[in-house]
């Protein structure tokens, strides 16, 4: 298994499709948990420090369709959307995920992956949250790994821990 890490999220690859993402962060379990799963908490902390999110349509229902999407510093647009598979409040949210590409259509499952996120409690009141990607191929994994995403995930989870220990 490959893995690269830093002292505060560990990034595997504990399949030939998956990603593991692990990041435990200073605030519990529900607090996270709504930070992930309110709209107007998500379009603060998912363009990270990147750009400003002008979307962020979620129908957090299983079988619901969400869709983000953000304009980048570079000035260029960024989407993604999906459908809820499985929620549990408080503990794990399993959805799929397709970046928008043109000629996308907005409710095409083509080319999806599978996330499953999990709200795990740790010692001190902390919270684990552990987001695991099937990419469904090596190939989809490897260009997702390549893409920068860990650094934008990283600015994810810190500004998440802000917004979370100010929902305390």
């Amino acid at each position: 298994m490959a893995q690269a890490s830093s002292s505060t999220m560990d990034v595997t690859f504990p399949s030939d499709t998956e990603i593991l993402i692990t990041r435990t962060l200073n605030a519990p379990p529900h607090l996270v948990y709504r930070a992930w799963t309110t709209p107007e908490l998500v379009r603060k902390w998912w363009p990270g420090r990147r750009g400003e999110m002008t979307v962020a349509a979620m129908d957090f229902r299983v079988g619901g369709a969400w869709r983000y999407v953000m304009v980048a510093h570079g000035e260029f647009q960024v989407a993604f959307h999906g459908t809820y598979r499985e929620i549990v409040p408080n503990e794990r949210i399993v959805h799929t995920e397709v970046m928008e590409m043109p000629g996308t259509a907005p409710d095409s499952e083509e080319g999806a992956v599978l996330n499953t996120v999990t709200f795990d409690r740790a010692d001190g009141g902390a919270t684990t949250v552990r987001i695991r990607t099937d990419a469904g191929s090596k190939e989809v994994r490897d260009t997702i790994a390549q893409s920068g995403m860990e650094g934008g995930v990283r600015e994810q989870f810190e500004i998440i821990e802000e917004l979370a220990a100010s929902l305390a």
